[in-house]
């Protein structure tokens, strides 16, 4: 059960799983822009010579991985997400997307993960950012071990994928890693078969509990780890909107843009004639200038279970 469960940093499993990828393939260089140097000790202990930190000139980064894509490398590029994104946004889409270079791009400490380091850190934006670039695949794990299978899915990739991760601290929900594959999502709860909460990396231990406390009601959700935000689940959204009254997305993002509006869109666009009732939550317009650790950010942007149950209860 996920209120029992362990927790487990996130960016600790992303340099063991990307330490055992890369003993096994030696195409495979990691470019930090630095940080994390003491957390790839093995990685470089084992892969002499594919370990490159780049200090704090992220653009430099993204070119430098584009350019070694293109001799055949596999490069990855690892730092805090707001850095990683949209410090060198222009990099990513000229010098990755534009030339289709097989490229990960790991933002870690997404979403509030930093709530108390302010806006700076805060990345409210990313996924919006990533997933309008052609080409570009956006993925957000849920826990350490859907990471795992998320980053190998993207090494196998032939094309650029952003995958979005937390800090630490994140709770276990996969007992050992799920089986992954681009636009598949995985439903971790069954529910009743009238609503669902369709969960957005991190925030999935949020829908679980919500689901908890609606387990004995009609409302009783199906809860979903919608870790490839881009491609969506063409199929799950399908049945999803053929036959549920509601449907909740989740996440820690801006609501313009992030994973609600990509399921708005992929809504809009099929002009079914469904009756289910869609809605959105995450973060509303507007910066967070009050300080305090994630669990206050997510309470101030109404990110939380209750709010996931009052939806779901409502008329």
């Amino acid at each position: 059960s996920i209120f029992n469960s362990p927790f487990r940093p996130m960016r600790n499993a992303f340099a063991d799983e990307i330490r055992k990828i890369a003993v096994q393939d030696a195409r495979v260089v990691m470019l930090s822009a630095d940080i994390g140097n003491r957390l790839f000790d093995k990685f470089k202990t084992e892969c002499p010579g594919r370990f490159f930190n780049t200090g704090v000139a992220e653009a430099n980064t993204i070119s430098m991985a584009a350019g070694m894509a293109a001799t055949g490398l596999r490069p990855v590029c690892y730092t805090i997400t707001p850095f990683i994104t949209a410090r060198c946004y222009e990099q990513i889409k000229v010098d990755v997307c534009y030339h289709e270079q097989p490229v990960v791009i790991v933002g870690t400490g997404s979403g509030l993960s930093y709530a108390s380091l302010g806006a700076t850190h805060h990345s409210l934006d990313d996924l919006a950012l990533m997933r309008v670039l052609p080409g570009m695949r956006v993925l957000a794990p849920a826990d350490a071990m859907e990471l795992r299978s998320c980053l190998q899915a993207a090494m196998k990739a032939n094309h650029p994928t952003y995958l979005r991760i937390g800090k630490k601290g994140e709770p276990v929900i996969f007992p050992e890693p799920p089986p992954f594959s681009f636009g598949v999502w995985s439903r971790v709860k069954e529910g009743a078969g009238l609503t669902a909460i369709l969960a957005c990396g991190n925030t999935l231990p949020i829908g679980l509990e919500a689901s908890k406390l609606l387990a004995a009601e009609t409302t009783a959700p199906d809860v979903y780890s919608c870790a490839s935000v881009k491609p969506l689940d063409a199929k799950t959204l399908s049945r999803l909107f053929a036959t549920y009254k509601k449907v909740v997305t989740i996440e820690e993002h801006s609501l313009a843009g992030g994973f609600g509006s990509a399921v708005a869109e992929w809504k809009a666009d099929e002009a079914c004639e469904s009756k289910t009732r869609l809605t959105r939550l995450g973060c509303n317009d507007r910066y967070l200038h009050d300080a305090g650790e994630q669990d206050h950010a997510r309470i101030a942007y109404g990110i939380t279970a209750a709010k996931i149950v009052d939806v779901l209860r409502s008329n």
